[in-house]
């Protein structure tokens, strides 16, 4: 069983800010294989299910908000019995450039209050992560940054991402791909 988890803040007022980059890659990867999303309040998120040559995976969204994630996180994986191995995070990362992809398979949260509550939940910084550049403005404090629009300049960056991370994570599902793999793709 697999879990994909794509982090942001749910609500028209929050799409297309740099804080929902895993929203906007994971509803990719739901078009890529036919997905579609259904809110399942008891995982407190909005959930896709399909089978993968009899393997299943799930798509989740959480609907607590980027600083509760944690929650849904957890209460997918317990239900589920999903091995946090079988788990990866799609996060934006502030220190990165702005379009950049990175695969990690630990870590700190880096900052990041989405991937502190999974690690405060999971009681791990063992779980791999897609992270994806969204830069940063020092003269614009964070929390605006990461609730703002992206350019078009960077827009055009950031689709050019969600279309290489979104192709290899489906790639790692249908072709059955090891993390190693899914690893090597996103850098190229």
């Amino acid at each position: 069983m697999k879990l994909i988890v794509g982090l942001g803040n749910i609500g028209n007022e929050y799409q297309g800010t740099r804080h929902n980059v895993g929203f906007s890659t994971i509803d990719m990867l739901a078009d890529k294989l036919n997905m579609q999303f259904k809110l399942e309040t008891k995982f407190k998120g909005l959930i896709a299910q399909t089978n993968i040559d009899g393997e299943k995976v799930i798509l989740l969204k959480p609907t607590t908000f980027m600083n509760l994630s944690g929650e849904a996180v957890i209460s997918v994986l317990n239900f589920y019995k999903i091995d946090i191995k079988d788990m990866i995070v799609i996060c934006d990362d502030l220190d990165m450039e702005c379009g950049k992809l990175r695969f990690r398979t630990k870590g700190s949260a880096g900052g990041h209050n989405g991937l502190k509550n999974i690690i405060l939940h999971t009681g791990t910084e063992v779980f791999n992560r897609i992270k994806i550049g969204i830069s940063r403005d020092k003269l614009i404090p964070v929390v605006d940054w990461v609730l703002g629009h992206f350019s078009k300049d960077d827009q055009i960056k950031m689709d050019q991402a969600f279309e290489r991370a979104s192709e290899s994570l489906k790639d790692y599902l249908t072709l059955h791909k090891d993390i190693q793999h899914l690893a090597l793709d996103l850098t190229k």
